[in-house]
Parts: structure tokens; C-alpha cells; sequence
């Protein structure tokens, strides 16, 4: 049987927030890395983020994920066999002006894209975990949904024809949907040689790989928490739950290790709002506690939601989730770091 160091994992958008993370638990086990990103400058960062691990880490440059063939060289590259790949690159803009060009086509075609390229040039594949989203999970239309538990049974209930013309949020999930359920359908269709795992997250919170991130460039989930920081007033509940990065990156790798992960979604997250996050961090941090608003203390602990189905991917991690306030506090004592 190979060992971990006699396999390659192929990690998609490994410069971002979760595939850092990704990328890191992947070499402390032992396996082979290769990455791919978008520009030599993105590859230059992840290269220098892991400067100790030169031997077992390559990193290539996919400049459009929406195209199989650029892939090629990320296979060819792998200086041992690519067993898994596990998608964390999505299609992204710098502003939505046409839901369909914009969004919607590029999300499907950049996940069908990675399985075409894995069909063609990765023989030795035998599983792909991909990031999907809860977004694709919710039906955002229904808003607290008290009482309601989210599983892997849910999706998304928006058309593609729907979320050509609706708001920005809906047809986000939309696209999150529609994307998973393409992978899907080209496993089935296709017949393929390897499985498909999706990871479904919502709000990803959590200290960033290597240390902090500049304050002027951060990912949306971080910055969604350090504007809290001199902010006058709590924001109302959006996205009701949130997990850490951590956990989310140990639930990928998981899903390459364990077989019956195979052919599995997976919803991880813990219930969440920003009041639950003024007040941890007011408690166990000192340094914010008069740069924090006060709002409600309390509210987002009665406040009651939807929650998400937590044992299936708890069984698959072998523990229970990280602790909302360990996470919180991990995030904005690091950022305090940053400059």
C-alpha cells in the first residue's frame, strides 16, 4: 500500500484562505502537494509561505480555472502519483454587473472543468473533494427557519432561469448549487474512476496559514468579523452558522482517508451571529473589549435559528467542531497582529 509520501494531493486556488490551511495539514501528514493558483505572484506567496517543505510541494499556474487543459500541467508536474485533488478554486469578479455571465456560468464551468481535467489527466485519481458551500444548502428565502435542522439531504431551491435575474445573495446560492449538483451529474454521466466528496461550509472563520493577513486585503469571512472592531453598532444575523477554517481543511483531507466518505456532502458549522461574536470576543479579549459595540449581550444565544446537521461530518473528523468562541477569539487575536 502507498504511503502518504508516495502520493500527490492536488489542491485548486491553493493561495486562498481554506487551501492554505489545506495545503499545510496535507504536508504535516506527509503527502506531496501539488498547487495550482491563478498568477506567478499568488504561486510565489504559497511557495514562500512554505519555503520548509520545498521537496514535497509544486505549484503550477492555472490563469483560468474554467479550462480543463491548463490543468495538464499540475498533473505532469506531481513528482508522485496525484491520488486525490481537492477543489478549493471558484471563478471570481471584482463586480456581479450580469448574474449569468458573471456568475452563474463561470461557477458550473469551473467545477465541471477541474473533472474534465482530472477524466484526462489524472489516471491515477481515485477521489476529488470539492468546496461547495451552504449557501447552495439553504433556501435563503426562509429566514430564521426556527426549528428547522439543514442536512445533506437540502439544496438550494433556485433555478438557473430564477437566479439570471435575482438579487445578488440568492443568486449566489444559486450558483453554489448548480455548480455541486454539475459535478455531480458528470460523475454519474460519465462514469469516471474516482469518487466526489463535497464539503458544504457557511461563514469560514479562523486565524489565517502563516500569520496574519494585511488588514487591507482580507478574505470576505474575515473581514466580515474585523469590521465589527469600531463598529457603532452590532450587525442584524445573515448567515446563521459558521465553521473554522480549521476544521474545514481537516474535513477535506478526512474525506480523501475515509472511504465511506465517498460520494457524501458534507455540512459543517456551528450556529452563529454577530452578537455571539461581540460578546465572546468582549470577554476574552481585553484589548477590544471598548472597541467592540455592546449591542444586546445575550441576544444571539436566545435568538432562535436553524441549525445544521453536525454528526455526519463530526463522525468524519472523529471530534466535535472547534467551539465558536475559541474560533472567534483565534481570528480577531491574530488580526489585532496585523497591520
Amino acid at each position: 500500500m502507498a504511503t502518504k509520501g508516495d502520493q500527490t494531493i492536488l489542491v485548486t486556488g491553493a493561495n486562498s484562505f481554506i487551501a492554505g490551511h489545506i495545503v499545510a495539514q496535507a504536508l504535516a501528514k506527509g503527502y506531496k502537494v501539488s498547487g495550482t493558483v491563478r498568477s506567478e505572484e499568488a504561486a510565489s506567496k504559497v511557495r514562500k509561505a512554505f519555503d520548509k517543505h520545498q521537496s514535497q510541494l509544486r505549484i503550477s499556474i492555472v490563469a483560468d480555472i474554467k479550462k480543463p487543459e491548463l490543468y495538464e500541467s499540475a498533473f505532469a508536474s506531481a513528482s508522485a502519483p496525484v491520488t486525490a485533488v481537492i477543489h478549493t478554486a471558484s471563478p471570481f469578479t471584482f463586480a456581479i454587473k450580469d448574474n449569468e455571465t458573471d456568475l452563474l456560468k463561470p461557477a458550473i464551468e469551473g467545477s465541471t472543468a477541474i473533472l474534465k481535467a482530472v477524466k484526462q489527466y489524472g489516471g491515477s485519481v481515485r477521489h476529488v473533494v470539492s468546496t461547495s458551500s451552504f449557501a447552495g444548502v439553504a433556501d435563503l428565502t426562509q429566514g430564521l427557519r426556527p426549528g428547522y435542522t439543514y442536512t445533506d439531504k437540502d439544496w438550494a431551491p433556485f433555478t438557473y432561469e430564477f437566479a439570471k435575474d435575482a438579487d445578488i445573495v440568492l443568486a449566489y446560492g444559486a450558483s453554489k448549487a448548480l455548480a455541486e449538483k454539475a459535478m455531480w451529474e458528470f460523475v454519474e454521466k460519465e462514469q469516471v474512476a474516482f469518487t466526489l466528496t463535497t464539503i458544504n461550509p457557511p461563514w469560514v472563520f479562523g486565524p489565517h496559514q502563516g500569520g496574519p493577513p494585511p488588514l487591507a486585503n482580507l478574505n470576505v469571512s474575515t473581514g466580515m468579523l474585523w469590521r465589527l472592531v469600531d463598529s457603532p453598532e452590532v450587525p442584524p444575523p445573515d448567515f446563521l452558522s459558521c465553521a473554522d477554517v480549521r476544521d474545514v481543511a481537516a474535513a477535506h483531507i478526512a474525506a480523501i482517508e475515509k472511504a465511506d466518505a465517498a460520494g457524501k456532502r458534507f455540512l459543517i458549522g456551528s450556529k452563529f451571529t454577530y452578537q455571539d461574536a461581540v460578546d465572546i470576543a468582549r470577554e476574552t479579549i481585553v484589548s477590544l473589549r471598548d472597541r467592540l459595540p455592546k449591542g444586546t449581550p445575550g441576544a444571539g444565544k436566545e435568538l432562535e435559528t436553524y441549525t445544521l446537521d453536525k454528526t455526519q461530518v463530526e463522525g468524519l473528523l472523529g471530534r466535535a467542531l472547534t467551539p465558536v468562541a475559541t474560533t472567534i477569539t483565534d481570528t480577531l487575536t491574530q488580526l489585532l497582529e496585523a497591520k
